[in-house]
């Protein structure tokens, strides 16, 4: 098993505690109703949505993609950090045994900075291009700026 990780960063004009509200502890609300189009649901599994909690994000049909579970590895409400891990569904592929995640927001300049990283736990034989990684890193940032445009729009939510 091989990993491959990547790391990227971001500005964000949003405040870090209206951002990790908004993605984080209340994704399972939110991003349904921003994106329809994509996501059906996100229920949680297992758990209190603490570490350990296990939530599964169901995709509407005729999507790329059915479902994906991950695992709260770590959740830091304080200092903004959420670690999961996606640990099954069809974006993992046939190549992937799982996927760890790190998100973290720290206050900069009014707004926040968005600091991602991620390592890819390739299955035994197999190997992930970098394309493939930039694609499913793209669509997450996609995500990011729809809530951080209904935030821009909606000032008093999560606030």
């Amino acid at each position: 098993m091989g990993v491959i990780s990547f790391t990227q960063e971001f500005a964000c004009p949003i405040a870090p505690s209206r951002i990790f509200m908004a993605l984080i502890l209340d994704s399972n609300n939110l991003i349904p109703k921003l994106l329809p189009q994509i996501i059906k649901s996100i229920d949680v599994v297992h758990g209190d949505g603490g570490a350990g909690t296990i939530e599964q994000v169901n995709f509407t049909e005729g999507s790329e993609f059915n479902y994906v579970k991950h695992r709260i590895e770590e959740l830091d409400k304080e200092n903004f950090v959420c670690k999961y891990r996606m640990i099954e569904g069809d974006i993992l592929s046939e190549k992937l045994e799982s996927i760890a995640n790190e998100v973290k927001f720290e206050g900069a300049d009014g707004g926040s900075i968005c600091k991602m990283t991620s390592e890819y736990h390739t299955k035994e034989g197999f190997e992930i291009e970098e394309e493939e990684i930039k694609d499913g890193k793209a669509k997450a940032i996609g995500i990011y700026k729809v809530v951080e445009a209904y935030l821009l729009e909606n000032p008093n939510v999560y606030a």
